[in-house]
Formats: C-alpha cells, structure tokens, sequence
C-alpha cells in the first residue's frame, strides 16, 4: 500500500458540478485558497494533495477533483474583513475605484465592498468619507490581479510581489491601455 497522498489535479468551477456530490469538504482563507500545491486535511479528516499545473484562485463552491475519483469541495472561511459602505451607489463607485487602482483584492456586492484589514488603505478611505466596519465574513474578492487572471494560459500575474509591465493588458473599456503595477 502507498503512503502517498489522493491527489487532487483539477478545478471544477463553482455551477459546473453538484456539489452534494462532493466526498469532502475543506474550508480555506482567502491565502490557502491561492497555491498550487500544498496538502491539505477536510474537514472529514480527508489528507490530500493539492496538485495543479499553475497556482489557481480557488472561490467558495469550486470543487476538487480528485486522481482516484470524487470531488472536495471548497469553501471559504472566514476571516476578518473590512466592510466599506457609502451613502450613494456613486460615492461607492468611487471608493471601488480607488481600490482597484491599488490592486488590492476587493469583494464587490450591491451595498458593500469587503477588503482585508490594512490599516494604511482604512485611513485613506476614511479620508475618502467611507463608512467602514470590521467583520468576520468568508472573503471571495474579484477576480483580476490576484484572481482569475491565473487560469488564462500565458497571463500569469505573481501573487504579492511587484513587476513592470510594458504590455497592453484588457481591462472593460479601456482596452488595451498601458500601465505598470505598484
């Protein structure tokens, strides 16, 4: 018998598998949801190897396919979050923007943007006459940078270090626009 571990190799998006078929369940930080390696335990007891051929943003819902059969499925833990509000979708618009011009993982909902606790980007939002509050919420931020850039083949962005750019990059209307990353 192999002392090996299960090894799980594919990423089934969150909607395109049933998730009541899933053998496992492992609940993940924003942090644990970023490798492309790693070995992780279910919540079951279930040790496994996350084995992907790039480093992938798991989302609340994705599932695990395993080697051997059956699927874990992922969901995200929470964790203490930042919740940004405005008194205007507008004033909320502009406060998203700001963010985003940062590069800084962001959840966008209807009402509220959920960000990690950085005590520089709460003090600048403050100035910006945002209405924060800290929570406790799993974090699922958009995709981008830091998210589904990574599962578009020759597009790799690095998680958490800084590099230049010279090249065209799609981004909504803009596109093809230049700019470097800070």
């Amino acid at each position: 018998m192999s002392d090996e571990l299960p090894r799980a190799t594919q990423v089934l998006p969150k909607g395109g598998w049933v998730e009541r078929t899933a053998k496992h369940t492992v609940t993940l930080d924003f942090d644990d949801r970023f490798r492309r390696r790693k070995r992780y335990v279910a919540e079951s007891g279930f040790a496994f190897l996350l084995d992907l051929e790039e480093a992938t943003a798991l989302r609340d819902g994705d599932g695990l396919l395993l080697e051997q059969g059956g699927v874990i499925l992922v969901r995200a833990a929470p964790e203490p979050l930042v919740e940004v509000k405005a008194g205007t979708p507008e004033k909320l618009m502009r406060l998203a923007w700001h963010l985003g011009n940062r590069h800084l993982p962001t959840e966008i909902q209807a009402d509220r943007l959920l960000i990690r606790d950085d005590h520089v980007i709460v003090a600048m939002l403050q100035g910006l006459g945002a209405e924060l509050c800290k929570v406790n919420a799993p974090f699922n931020p958009e995709g981008g940078a830091y998210g589904e850039h990574n599962r578009q083949p020759g597009h790799h962005h690095g998680h958490g270090h800084h590099h230049d750019h010279d090249h065209a990059h799609e981004h909504g209307c803009c596109d093809g626009h230049h700019h470097h990353h800070h």
